[in-house]
């Protein structure tokens, strides 16, 4: 009977992914999301970008370090994308901070 337990958790779980995504398919234009839901839906892939680097840049050795180099050159990094619009900018100065920083002074 575990197996059948088993089987039933994946329809399940088959459903709760396709039905979500298949209804804006299926139903096209007929069922539109209300206004401020779409623009919030706006600022997602920032929420996301936003949750996979700040963990990264804050934690260190597994405990939040609030001075860091990651930090430091993140703080660059936004700096430079604010101030020009080239896509590469950001990506230079922010690894040359973060080599400067831990290769000169050892962090």
């Amino acid at each position: 009977m575990d197996g059948a337990w088993l089987w039933i958790a994946f329809a399940l779980v088959a459903l709760a992914t396709h039905i979500p995504r298949g209804s804006f398919i299926v139903l096209g234009q007929r069922a539109r999301l209300p206004q401020p839901v779409q623009d919030a839906l706006r600022y997602a892939p920032a929420a996301a970008l936003a949750a996979i680097v700040v963990p990264d840049v804050l934690v260190v050795d597994g405990a939040v370090q609030l001075i860091n180099p990651k930090l430091a050159a993140a703080a660059v990094v936004l700096a430079v994308a604010m101030r020009w619009k080239n896509p590469w900018l950001p990506f230079i100065f922010g690894m040359a901070v973060l080599l400067f920083l831990r290769k000169g002074f050892g962090l």
